[in-house]
């Protein structure tokens, strides 16, 4: 692995598979209440530049278990909030700290604070990317589907981070990969060609439609996230009209294959994105998706700051 991960595209498919061995391995070591403090004495900043629930809490608990400490910070906690440039906050803190996780709005940020960070960093989240989901995703569809290889993920709603980040997972371990979204809000044009591209290595197949029926058919997982991401709360009701059509309910679930799982990142708009019935009903696994997020990214933490 790179010393840093700011986006999938940064893993090969051995990184990967790596990372979901390591994750299974942890996960069973905490069920059996035994000691894995692999990280004893090491520290993580966590810096916020946007709110959290999942990322705050699965990055602080997972160092605790592996024996390390992590620090959040806030931009009102650094000199960033008042201008300080991410070049200099990058070279002190990597004076003091093992290991920095951001969550932040400008894919720019994370990379600048990479490039000038003489310890690793990994990315809580950016307006295009969101990698540690979509790690904690396939370790979970792994759990539920003894396999990634050959089956199909479908994603109903925005062309978002999750969405790009869920692309590069699922044809780097060869499943293939559906999305429907409306117009103008579809995937990353350059994301999707380099996926498509990548795809032809693995035997996975991407399908890009406006049609949310055309993509659900068949799948085996069936995926959707909030249609109006933080910082896009301005834009709610025009999308509310846009994303009409588009909600994953139980009409739409049984164009999927019989025994098809339902995943949302979380935090979840019953009712909009996602029928009620259907994300607390029994194809549901979206709490087995929050937890794996502790897991997955113990396995992260382990392997580049270990």
């Amino acid at each position: 692995m790179k010393k840093d991960l700011l986006a999938i595209s940064d893993l090969t498919p051995k990184d990967i598979e790596n990372i979901l061995t390591r994750s299974a391995t942890l996960k069973k070591l905490l069920e059996q209440g035994k000691p894995h403090q692999t990280l004893k004495g090491k520290s993580l900043g966590m810096i916020f530049e946007k709110a959290s629930t999942r990322t705050r809490v699965s990055f602080e608990v997972g160092m605790f278990q592996l024996g390390g400490q992590a620090l959040f910070l806030s931009q009102n906690d650094l000199q960033i909030g008042r201008g300080e440039p991410i070049a200099d906050t990058a070279r002190t803190l990597s004076r003091y700290l093992d290991g920095i996780m951001i969550r932040t709005f400008a894919q720019k940020t994370i990379e600048e604070l990479a490039r000038f960070a003489s310890i690793p960093v990994i990315n809580g989240l950016t307006d295009a990317h969101h990698p540690c989901q979509a790690l904690a995703d396939l370790l979970t569809i792994q759990e539920k589907k003894k396999k990634l290889k050959g089956l199909t993920l479908a994603y109903v709603g925005d062309g978002n981070n999750v969405a790009n980040s869920l692309i590069q997972a699922c044809v780097k371990v060869g499943m293939h990969f559906a999305i429907a979204s409306p117009r103008g809000y579809e995937l990353d044009g350059a994301i999707m060609r380099q996926a498509k591209a990548e795809g032809k290595q693995t035997n996975a197949e991407v399908l890009v439609t406006n049609d949310p029926l055309q993509a659900v058919r068949n799948a085996d997982v069936v995926y959707t996230d909030v249609w109006a991401s933080m910082g896009q709360e301005a834009e709610h009701t025009k999308r509310m009209k846009a994303f009409k059509g588009y909600a994953v309910d139980a009409k739409l679930m049984k164009s999927a294959r019989k025994g098809a799982i339902v995943m949302h990142c979380l935090p979840a708009h019953r009712n909009e994105e996602i029928a009620a019935e259907v994300i607390d009903g029994p194809q549901s696994v979206i709490f087995d998706q929050a937890e794996n997020r502790l897991h997955v990214q113990k396995a992260v933490l382990d392997m580049l700051l270990g």
